[in-house]
């Protein structure tokens, strides 16, 4: 970086750039960052515009009562006009705001961010890997194009951040986005207070509105409606289970996004009688519920959690899946074993394992001392490692540290 670059301000400034107020780790770790991080840091929070499908979570940053700079034009597609545009603005911003430390999280920001920072001379330059595209999601040359791009932005990165030890093997060691030296691990940090206050009146509550008898199991899955989630998986195994226990198993499918109906055809295939947001069919035994932001109220009422994704980061559903008390059954993927103890709060299988997945939803839904066990295993795993105290404190120290040497 440019060491010229003389900020002429005490405090330390942060240029935070994140893509959308999208529902996911991403957000919440921007946000709870922004927020919490101590007087010593002032911080100015970029984001770009969710796209159809995707609900705007602006109801966190709301609550929070943590300011935004939109940047339209920095939007989670490819659009080489736009992103240009975008870069343009960002290098306007960084001039305007002389942040001393520019940190980016996600691929899009992360890729005009550090661009524009190091066009700027910014004297600190930090990235947050929350998940990543290079297996699962495109095709083999796009997937190559991708990764060249991260090792050249890895080379302007002052630190990179993964979200759990996996995930930094995994990008240091599998696809060599940079030395194992750049890396920092720091999980993610979440509220998780919410999920353990009142939750047998929410339990009442989810399970009078969809008419679930005290005996019914109810499986929840919660995420955008895409490919790399494998929702797939979840319907074909819940088939299964259905068909290996007499216990009734009613799915619950949270989120949206644009294989909507691709689910939902394929349910109807495996002989699903499901229902959508605002409409209930007699005997059903799958809901699409759509976006929710009571979460809270569904894990409440919820009896396992299930994940079944080809890829993914550390999944915040199934962290808040396990502080509401409730076990989990997962895809072994990313950084999932961070968050789920194997036999200890949950279950995971291999990718793609259909009847490994049913059988462990029917070994849940047998036996309600094991669900009640693996739920409380969960609950003290997670506040211990993924409250959003440690969070900021981790990622303060890392701030002065990275200051220090400039």
């Amino acid at each position: 970086n440019n060491n010229e670059y003389l900020p002429k301000h005490k405090m330390t400034r942060v240029l935070r750039i994140l893509n959308r107020l999208s529902i996911g780790g991403p957000l919440f770790n921007a946000v709870y960052l922004t927020r919490h991080l101590s007087s010593d840091f002032e911080t100015m929070f970029v984001v770009g515009r969710s796209e159809s499908h995707e609900k705007e979570a602006d109801f966190l940053t709301d609550q929070l009562d943590v300011p935004i700079h939109y940047l339209p034009e920095m939007g989670r597609s490819i659009s080489p006009l736009a992103d240009y545009r975008a870069y343009q603005n960002l290098r306007r911003l960084i001039r305007d705001f002389r942040p001393d430390i520019v940190h980016t999280h996600a691929a899009k920001p992360g890729a005009l961010g550090r661009l524009a920072a190091y066009a700027e001379g910014v004297p600190v330059v930090v990235h947050t890997f929350h998940g990543h595209v290079f297996h699962s999601y495109f095709h083999p040359l796009k997937t190559r194009i991708f990764l060249e791009i991260e090792r050249r932005l890895g080379r302007v990165s002052d630190a990179l951040i993964a979200i759990s030890p996996e995930q930094k093997i995994e990008l240091s060691e599998a696809f060599r986005i940079a030395p194992p030296d750049k890396f920092r691990v720091i999980p993610l940090g979440l509220d998780l207070d919410r999920f353990q206050f009142d939750a047998e009146t929410k339990r009442m509550a989810f399970r009078t509105a969809y008419g679930l008898q005290a005996d019914d199991v109810a499986v929840v899955i919660t995420g955008r409606l895409v490919g790399i989630k494998n929702h797939s998986l979840f319907l074909r195994a819940l088939a299964m289970a259905k068909s290996r226990t007499g216990r009734r198993l009613v799915g619950f499918i949270v989120g949206d996004g644009d294989m909507r109906a691709t689910i939902e055809q394929e349910a109807r295939e495996l002989g699903f009688v499901f229902s959508g947001v605002d409409s209930r069919n007699s005997g059903e035994d799958l809901v699409f519920t759509s976006w929710r932001t009571d979460i809270d109220t569904i894990n409440a009422g919820a009896d396992i959690v299930a994940l079944t994704s080809l890829n993914e980061g550390t999944p915040v559903s199934l962290i808040e899946a396990s502080a509401s008390g409730c076990p989990v059954v997962s895809t072994r993927v990313g950084g999932v074993e961070s968050v789920v103890l194997e036999g200890k709060t949950g279950y995971l299988v291999e990718s793609r394992d259909v009847d490994a997945f049913a059988d462990r939803l029917v070994r849940l839904a047998e036996n309600s001392e094991l669900r009640i066990q693996l739920g409380q295993a969960g609950a003290e795993h997670v506040r211990s490692k993924f409250a959003y105290h440690r969070l900021v404190s981790d990622m303060a120290a890392l701030y002065h540290e990275l200051l220090e040497f400039k």
